[in-house]
């Protein structure tokens, strides 16, 4: 049992570019549910300020992506 445990860390789980997507919006989604719970004076304004928010979230982060993408791009 332990030995499975262990080589979850040590042996990398191979993803595609899908899942990795796919992966990016629990935790972002998680990250604006939390931020905007403590921030909302209403609990009812909680789940479309946090949808917004991921959305934002994951479109910071993919133009952030495709910037440091050209950049690469334009000095190599």
């Amino acid at each position: 049992m332990s030995d499975v445990l262990a080589s979850l860390f040590i042996t990398a789980v191979k993803l595609s570019a899908l899942q990795r997507f796919l992966l990016m919006w629990p935790l972002c989604l998680s990250i604006a549910v939390v931020y905007k719970t403590t921030r909302c004076d209403r609990l009812r304004e909680v789940p479309v300020s946090a949808l917004a928010l991921c959305l934002t979230i994951v479109a910071g982060m993919y133009a952030v992506g495709v910037g440091l993408w050209l950049v690469f791009r334009i000095a190599v």
